[in-house]
């Protein structure tokens, strides 16, 4: 790159020390406050240096050239404890292999069934909400996304019970995985804590359960039609080799635990945001009236739903589940002007690019409108980055928005959700950026009245 970038060191005089424990207590606002210091940062962790890039240019670059900036570092790491060498964490020199077998299950002719997996769980979720329930919006949305995921996975009952063992199972991995990627040194998983040891069991009790679906699927040879089915069948286009079981097993726990976290997180601050600004509301309750007249969102619906997709990427910006990423370089490496070692890790966080004023005027105001301008879309294209970018873009992308489109404009059609008064909104950075135990306040729009719609 051309452009020479600022380069500064975060500040603290015990950096091995503070600079894990800021990363661990507040990371959030602790990302965001380098903003200042310089476009790359370096930061201490533990007994290395972390180079925070904050450049949006820099950012893409990272993201791009993934051959340079490999998946790695303390996150990605310390996730292939459960993932192995799934699409998420595997390295470069495999992903290619990987994308390509897998991308049939996630491919446009594919959507249209999923869709309908995901508008039958939104139905069957929100048909037991009732009037002037008090509801955990978050739990909702991860029961909802998990559920959605598990549906599209496997659509046979016949493993009904395996997939109660993986949907059980999610809140302990979801919260043992993150502790182990902020622990610098890899001193928390050696400890013989309780808390280690209900982990180990509930990884080995997943990992069971999927390769029992798995073996189950192959022995009884039949297309099922759902992910799993497309992933047994998939084929190298150079050498004709399939995955393991191995392989499929690391793939299938990578979509579960990586889409269910982001999504609810996702969902689930779009209604808070809704919640509070009852003028954005309004204008979406006047689209999908207009649009369903009450009825559950289709595939069908998205091209129309232009202002329920704005909604949902505004929430993307303010709050994005993928809020820090994690690479290590493969060789030296210059950028902006700087060289940088390899086997150096590399750090982006997305929410501080978002909250940044020169890239996003007013930037803690919830605004949709503000991506219908050319800025708007500009931004969307080159810095806006909530699945990623670069051949290590979510494959899953298409997915995401499809469900997060149907899930909101459905609700949204019946249900008016409010915060339950004196409630305390947390930012909770784990594995992607949620609000913890969100409580709300349901009432169905025909209950209340035209005055409140």
């Amino acid at each position: 790159m051309s452009t020479r970038y600022q380069l500064g060191t975060a500040p603290g005089r015990l950096s091995w020390l503070e600079h894990p424990w800021q990363l661990l207590r507040r990371p959030l606002s602790f990302l965001s406050s380098l903003r200042r210091v310089g476009d790359i940062v370096k930061i201490r962790f533990g007994p290395v240096w972390v180079f925070l890039i904050q450049n949006p240019e820099a950012v893409r670059e990272v993201l791009v050239r993934s051959a340079v900036f490999d998946k790695g570092g303390p996150f990605f790491d310390k996730a292939r404890i459960l993932f192995g060498d799934g699409i998420g964490t595997c390295p470069h020199e495999v992903h290619r292999v990987q994308r390509r077998r897998m991308q049939p299950a996630f491919g446009h002719d594919r959507l249209p069934e999923q869709a309908a997996v995901m508008r039958a769980e939104v139905a069957r979720t929100v048909g037991a909400w009732r009037s002037g329930q008090d509801l955990d919006i978050h739990a909702e949305m991860s029961a909802l996304s998990l559920s959605v995921l598990i549906h599209t996975m496997f659509v046979t009952d016949a493993v009904a019970e395996q997939t109660a063992v993986v949907q059980r199972s999610m809140p302990v991995i979801l919260r043992g995985l993150y502790r182990r990627m902020l622990a610098p040194v890899g001193l928390v998983e050696r400890l013989p804590l309780p808390s280690n040891r209900r982990f180990e069991q509930v990884i080995g009790g997943v990992r069971a359960a999927v390769d029992h679906i798995i073996a189950m699927y192959r022995a009884a040879g039949i297309e099922h039609g759902d992910i799993l089915a497309s992933l047994l069948a998939a084929r190298d286009e150079d050498t004709g080799a399939g995955m393991t079981d191995e392989e499929i097993r690391d793939q299938i726990l990578t979509l579960i635990v990586g889409g269910t976290e982001t999504t609810a997180a996702a969902l689930t601050w779009t209604f808070y945001l809704l919640g509070e600004h009852p003028e954005v509301e309004r204008r979406l309750h006047d689209e999908v009236d207009e649009i369903l007249a009450g009825r559950e969102a289709g595939i069908e619906d998205l091209p129309r739903l232009a202002y329920t997709q704005r909604v949902i990427t505004e929430a993307l910006r303010m709050y994005p589940p993928a809020w820090m990423f994690t690479r290590r370089t493969t060789r030296e490496v210059e950028i902006g002007g700087h060289r940088i070692p390899g086997g150096t890790a590399i750090l982006l966080c997305p929410y501080a690019i978002n909250h940044d004023p020169e890239l996003y005027p007013d930037p803690d105001r919830f605004d949709p409108d503000r991506w219908l301008s050319d800025r708007g879309q500009a931004l969307l294209r080159g810095v806006m980055l909530p699945f990623g970018a670069g051949p290590r873009k979510c494959i899953a992308h298409n997915f995401a928005l499809t469900e997060a489109t149907i899930v909101v404009a459905t609700v949204a059609s019946r249900f008016v959700l409010r915060p339950i008064p004196g409630a305390k909104i947390r930012l909770v950075p784990r594995m992607a950026l949620n609000p913890g135990a969100l409580r709300m306040m349901v009432q169905r729009r025909r209950d209340l009245g035209a005055s409140a719609q």
